[in-house]
C-alpha cells in the first residue's frame, strides 16, 4: 500500500522534477523504526573507528610514517562515504523523510561517488607502499618521502574529482521525464540514469570508460604489485621473513577484499540478477557502500601493533 501510493506521486512525464524520492528497505516500511538501530550502530562504529585512527596517527609522532600516512587517508576517505550517505539514510528510517532536492541529489552523487573512487585509489597506493617497503627497504624512506605522498593524495583527489564531474554534467543536461522514484536510500548515478527519458549513450560509454580507468586498473595494478611482492620474496626469503611479509600485506589484502567483493556482487547482481526482489538489490548497495568504513577501522586495529598502542596512549592519556 505505501509502494503504489510513493510510486503514484513520484511519476512526472511534463516536468523536470525539481525533488526525487528515495526508497526505503522494500517491503519493511513499517519496520523502519526498528531496522534503523542496525545502521545506526555501524554509523558509529565508522565514525568512531576512523576518528579513533585519524587521531592516533596524528597525536603519535612515531606514526608519521608512510604506511600511517596512506592509512588516515584511507581513514578520511570512509569518514568521507560515511558522512555522505548518513543524512538520507537516518532520515528516511528515523522520520521517513523521502524527499530530496535535485540539487541535493546531484551533490550526494558527486561526493559518494569520489569517495568510492577515492577508496581504490588509496588501496591502490597502499599496495604501492607495501611493494616499495618489501621489494626495495634500503630505499623505502628515499622515495616515499612526505613530498611524495602529498602529490599522491593531491594526485588522487584530482583522478577523481576529474572522473566524477563529467558524468554528472553529461547527466545534467538530460531531461527527467519519467519516475521520480530511486531504488535506495541515497542518490546514485545509475539510479538517476534509468529516470531519463533521452538518448544516454555518450553517458553509457563514458561510465564504461570509468569503469575501466577505476574499477578495473586500481584493482589489477593491485595484483601486479602483490605479483611483484611475492616473486620477490618466494625468491630471496626465509621462511620467518616470508611471514613476516605476509603479515605485513594481510591487513591492506583484507581491506582490498572488503571493498571489491561487494563491488564484483553488486556489479553481477545489476548485470544477471535484474529481476530480483528490489529488496536483494538494496541490501547488496548498503553491503558495498558500509562494509569498508565499518571494517577497515576494526581490521587495521586489530592486525596494527602500533594502532593498538596508540589507541591504548591516546585513552590512557585523556583518563590521566
Amino acid at each position: 500500500t505505501i509502494i503504489p501510493k510513493i510510486m503514484s506521486e513520484a511519476t512526472n512525464t511534463t516536468e523536470l522534477p525539481f525533488y526525487f524520492i528515495l526508497m526505503g528497505i522494500p517491503g519493511f516500511e513499517a519496520m523502519h523504526i526498528w531496522i534503523s538501530i542496525p545502521f545506526c550502530c555501524l554509523y558509529t562504529i565508522s565514525i568512531m573507528g576512523n576518528t579513533t585512527i585519524l587521531t592516533v596517527i596524528w597525536t603519535e609522532p612515531s606514526l608519521h610514517q608512510p604506511m600511517y600516512l596512506f592509512l588516515s587517508m584511507l581513514a578520511l576517505t570512509d569518514l568521507g562515504l560515511t558522512l555522505t550517505t548518513l543524512p538520507t539514510v537516518m532520515q528516511l528510517l528515523w522520520f521517513n523523510v523521502r524527499e530530496i532536492s535535485f540539487e541535493a541529489c546531484f551533490a550526494q552523487v558527486f561526493f559518494l561517488h569520489t569517495f568510492s573512487f577515492m577508496e581504490s585509489s588509496v588501496l591502490l597506493a597502499m599496495a604501492y607502499d607495501r611493494f616499495v617497503a618489501i621489494c626495495r627497504p634500503l630505499h623505502y624512506a628515499s622515495i616515499l618521502t612526505g613530498n611524495v605522498i602529498g602529490r599522491i593524495g593531491i594526485a588522487i583527489i584530482i583522478r577523481c574529482v576529474l572522473a566524477v564531474l563529467p558524468s554528472l554534467f553529461l547527466l545534467k543536461r538530460l531531461p527527467f521525464c519519467h519516475s521520480r522514484l530511486l531504488s535506495h536510500s541515497y542518490c546514485l548515478h545509475q539510479d538517476m540514469i534509468r529516470l531519463v527519458c533521452a538518448d544516454t549513450r555518450v553517458n553509457s560509454w563514458y561510465g564504461f570508460g570509468l569503469v575501466l580507468l577505476i574499477i578495473v586498473l586500481d584493482p589489477l595494478l593491485i595484483l601486479v604489485s602483490y605479483g611483484l611482492i611475492l616473486h620477490s620474496v618466494l625468491g630471496t626469503a626465509s621462511q620467518a621473513e616470508r611471514f613476516r611479509a605476509f603479515n605485513n600485506c594481510l591487513s591492506h589484502i583484507l581491506a582490498v577484499l572488503v571493498l571489491y567483493v561487494p563491488m564484483v556482487g553488486i556489479s553481477m547482481a545489476h548485470r544477471f540478477a535484474q529481476h530480483a526482489p528490489p529488496l536483494v538489490h538494496v541490501i547488496m548497495a548498503n553491503v558495498y557502500l558500509l562494509s569498508p568504513p565499518v571494517m577497515n577501522p576494526i581490521i587495521y586495529t586489530v592486525k596494527t601493533k602500533q594502532i593498538r598502542q596508540g589507541i591504548h596512549h591516546l585513552f590512557q592519556g585523556k583518563a590521566n
